[in-house]
């Protein structure tokens, strides 16, 4: 397989997992103590605001720091929330 079509490959399967997300927020607190990049729509959807670099030191709204992972490694550690759409 050459070099830009496995990366092509790798791009499709990354979007088709990121659209079983439902935009509840859970992966990033928003029940509890959430992420302050952590913001919410008129229409109760959640969403970063600067998702293409949240990964990595992150801190909640009451100040606590954190190291922000993708849903696949939460996924992987078993360590989504219980109400996550990827738990489906």
């Amino acid at each position: 397989m050459k070099n830009e079509t496995y990366e092509e490959y790798l791009k499709e399967k990354a979007k088709s997992f990121e659209e079983k997300c439902v935009f509840c927020g859970e992966c990033c607190g928003s029940k509890d103590d959430p992420c302050s990049k952590l913001l919410k729509n008129p229409n109760g959807n959640f969403f970063c605001e600067d998702y293409e670099n949240r990964l990595g030191p992150q801190k909640t709204i009451s100040g606590k720091g954190f190291t922000c992972v993708s849903i696949r490694e939460h996924i992987a550690n078993k360590t989504t929330r219980i109400n996550c759409a990827y738990n489906r």
